[in-house]
Order: C-alpha cells, then structure tokens, then sequence
C-alpha cells in the first residue's frame, strides 16, 4: 500500500465528495459544506492555500546538519514529529462514507497518528455520537487523542469537560471558530462566542490544559494568553465557516510576534507535505495541524494509511531541514525564510 493506493480507495468510497485533486486547493469543492469544501465562494480555503504556497525558503547547503532531530513537546507531550491530527469530523455528513461509522473512523484516526508518533484530535458536533465516538476513542487508546469541543453553554459543555478528562485525553480544545454556526441553535445545543470572562470559567473549571481555535488576530492571541489558555490554534476552520478570511500563514507571523513564549502556538490551514510544515514552523508556529489529507489517508488506508501519510510528511521535513541547516525544531526561525 502506498499513498497513490490510498488516494485511489478513498476517492472510490467518498460519494465524489473529494475529486481527489493534485492540489487540494479548495476550487472543485468551493461552497460544498457539508462536503470537504470551503463555505460560500470558498475564497477562505484558497486562501490558505495560497498563502502559504507563496512561503519561499532559502536553502543552505554548506553546514554540518546530517541527522536533524524532529522530537519535539507539545503542551508535555512528548511528539516525534511536529505534527497533530487535526478534528476533521463527519465521515457521513461531510464525507460520504455510508458504510463507515464516526467511531470507526475516529479510531483509526486517533490511533493512526499515535502510530506515527502523534496526536490525533476528534472534534465533537450537536449529534452525541460525534462525542461518544472520541470517547470510545480515548479509552481505547489510552488517552492518544486531543478533544476539541464545540462552545456550547455551560451546561452542555462543562459535562463534556469532565468526560473527556476521565477518559484520560491529555488536553482539550475548544473550537471557538464554530460560534457562527447555526445549526446547533436549531437543534437546541447552541453554540456562541465566548467572553474572557466565560473562557476563565471554563479554565477553571478543567485540570486540563486548554486550547483555543480559531484564533486570526494578535489581539485575541494575547487574550488567550490573559485567561489562562494555555495553547491557540491559528485557523480559519478549513475555510469552511466564514467566506473571504484571509490564510492562515499570512495572519501567523503577527501572532508570533505577539505571544511567541507565552503560549504554545498551532496552526492549520493548507499544509500538504513536509516543507509546509517547515515553513509554518519558521513563521512562528510551535507545531502544526493537518486535516484534509490526513482525513482522505485514513478513509483509504485506515490507521495504517494515516501513519504512512505521516511518516511521508516526517521525510520530507526531515530533508527539508537538513537543505535549511536546522538541526532541530526548536532551531527552526524567519532565518530560513527567502525575503525577496
């Protein structure tokens, strides 16, 4: 099995809800939601993709960096490569998969990264199966996974804090880039923004570290800091709920600036191979979080196919910094980066 294998099998049973592109760039697929694409013109998920392809580096090839080292911490967690699942959830809703279940699905998602040396995220949706699926998930696999919850009100999600902290997860995340969605509202589990003073609730409330997602502004970057968050995610949801938001890598570098030490940074957004990675990594990001790709390795190839895809992107990094000279994570900065 190789990832040309898995691609083909996951097209095969994805309903045409990915054309499997060359580029996952978010054209075939603009204004399918549900589906894999961008919402309205799908302007926010090109985008990303744009963004970040217009990242250039400088390549150094006169050095002693032979072996680089990809080992790396993530709110203490010990990671192998810089690299996290991120919560692509919907097997059946957005994916079209009819005879795979969101727990299965999740399982192989979670597991796959662990495989690889990893941390999977499962994302939770108005649908209690969306929640007991990643459950199952972290109990099976021995807390390997990271939650990310929807901002529900208290009295939904203050509940799901406390069970996926007795299921073991390591940390949870908070999907604050969901608060404009309407369809929770309409099936009586809401979800809205939250204010400081609520998200200091909500700090308080778990013993587990918290991760804020949806972040696009240095401002708010400092404002997950200032109640206690203790890690962002700079994303723009896929693309997937808010038209003509810029990408991801664009807006990074001012939030870097902003709160680089303060709090662990992640984002998302466009990242397809090693050398996205890497450019991420120099704009300012801590780790990284893949979702698309990883999602289709897991339909076609299961646990096995989503660690392949990873081990993938752990070569290419590796070369990558080698042809940058950066001999660790933590070496990685806007030094390797082409200015022009």
């Amino acid at each position: 099995m190789d990832l040309k294998d898995i691609r083909k099998k996951a097209k095969g049973i994805m309903g045409g809800r990915c054309r499997m592109c060359p580029s996952c760039d978010g054209r075939a697929c603009a204004g399918e939601v549900p589906g894999m694409g961008g919402s309205g013109t799908g302007a926010s998920f090109k985008n990303a993709v744009s963004a970040l392809a217009e990242v250039t580096l400088n390549m150094r090839v006169i050095h002693d960096v032979i072996d680089p080292d990809l080992n790396c911490q993530v709110l203490g967690e010990n990671l192998s490569l810089p690299v996290l699942g991120a919560p692509v959830a919907g097997v059946q809703i957005n994916m079209g998969c009819e005879d795979v279940t969101e727990a299965e699905y999740c399982l192989e998602f979670v597991a796959g990264c662990a495989d690889a040396g990893a941390l999977g995220c499962f994302g939770t949706a108005v649908p209690e199966f969306f929640i007991e699926a990643g459950l199952a998930a972290l109990h099976k696999t021995g807390g390997k996974g990271i939650p990310v919850l929807k901002p529900f009100e208290e009295k939904i999600l203050f509940p799901e804090l406390d069970q996926v902290a007795e299921a073991g997860a390591p940390m949870v995340g908070m999907d604050l880039d969901a608060a404009g969605l309407i369809t929770p509202r309409l099936h009586g589990r809401p979800v809205y923004p939250k204010t400081p003073a609520q998200l200091k609730n909500i700090v308080e409330h778990t013993d587990l570290p918290l991760i804020l997602k949806g972040i696009m502004t240095p401002d708010e970057a400092q404002l997950a800091v200032d109640v206690g968050a203790k890690g962002i995610v700079v994303s723009n949801h896929g693309g997937r709920v808010m038209d003509h938001l810029p990408g991801t890598a664009a807006v990074l570098p001012a939030i870097a600036d902003k709160v680089k030490g303060q709090i662990t940074i992640l984002v998302d957004g466009g990242i397809r191979d090693g050398i996205d990675v890497l450019k991420m990594l120099a704009l300012g990001a801590d780790a990284v979080m893949v979702g698309r790709p990883l999602a289709v390795a897991v339909l076609g190839g299961g646990r096995e196919g989503a660690k392949l895809y990873l081990e993938n992107l752990r070569s290419e990094l590796y070369s990558a910094m080698i042809l940058t000279a950066c001999n660790s994570i933590d070496s990685i900065g806007r030094h390797i980066l082409y200015q022009g």
